[in-house]
């Protein structure tokens, strides 16, 4: 009797072993209803103001989740894919083509991958970075830093902000948030300013009105040179965007919308 029960007890304590052994990963956060689904496309137009010239087309781009599915580390993604080009005359003397991609889990909306190509002018880059949000690292082809919990990329930390709930915020308030660029994490803040009605070539919007720190260089010149308005609903989505630039300024302005999770009750005509 004594022989079988210490055998049972033995096999009790191997399974507990085993099942401890096989889930190490500490539990993520879970954000309910993310305000946005695999088949929402954006359109975007930008425009260049400088002494030169004055509201001329400069590019066109996308914002997609795509329809795939994919898991990485056994969690399902939204593959979100950003596409930017130049069009007419300024291929001619600074060409861009864009493309960022994130890979951003569905239920704690962080990455766990971001490539990105780019070709502005005569810069070329190319890069992927695979993200451990279990063990807070990040590693490119050149080198591997380590990351604060739910570090975001620059795509997938504005999918980040649009699951954020702004009903009771008030103007003035910062919302920090950290990324990683370059083989570096920056740690950011975006301040929320209010709400305002913005007018489009789509129509008038309800919109709450943003400033984001960027990092400075040489494009930007000052910690917060953007202005962004977003939809006033539940989709959270960007319609207009305002920056200074070193020489002029651009502006980005929404042209369509595709696949949207909600209806888009912040339109008002």
């Amino acid at each position: 009797m004594i022989k079988k029960t210490l055998k049972a007890l033995a096999l009790a304590l191997g399974f507990i072993v085993c099942f401890s052994a096989s889930s190490p990963e500490p539990d993520l956060r879970r954000i309910a209803d993310a305000p946005f689904q695999r088949g929402e496309v954006g359109s975007y137009r930008v425009f260049y103001d400088s002494w030169l010239t004055a509201g001329i087309t400069a590019g066109v781009g996308t914002i997609s989740i795509l329809d795939e599915k994919e898991k990485i580390n056994g969690r399902e993604t939204y593959h979100i894919k950003v596409e930017a080009r130049s069009v007419g005359m300024f291929n001619w003397f600074f060409k861009v083509r864009d493309i960022y991609e994130s890979w951003v889990d569905t239920e704690a909306i962080m990455p766990w991958k971001f490539y990105r190509y780019q070709h502005e002018g005569g810069y070329k880059r190319e890069e992927t970075i695979e993200i451990n949000q279990y063990e807070q690292w990040a590693q490119s082809e050149r080198k591997k830093v380590k990351t604060p919990p739910y570090i975001q990329d620059i795509v997938s930390g504005f999918y980040y902000m649009r699951t954020l709930d702004f009903s009771h915020v008030q103007p003035e308030q910062v919302f920090p948030i950290d990324f990683i660029l370059d083989d570096s994490v920056y740690h950011s803040r975006v301040i929320y300013q209010g709400k305002e009605i913005v007018e489009t070539r789509m129509g008038r919007f309800r919109c709450l009105k943003f400033k984001p720190m960027v990092a400075q260089g040489e494009v930007f010149d000052e910690p917060y040179p953007m202005t962004l308005w977003v939809t006033d609903d539940r989709n959270h989505v960007p319609v207009l965007g305002k920056s200074a630039v070193i020489v002029g300024s651009i502006k980005i302005e929404l042209t369509d919308i595709k696949g949207l999770k909600y209806p888009m009750e912040a339109k008002l005509d």
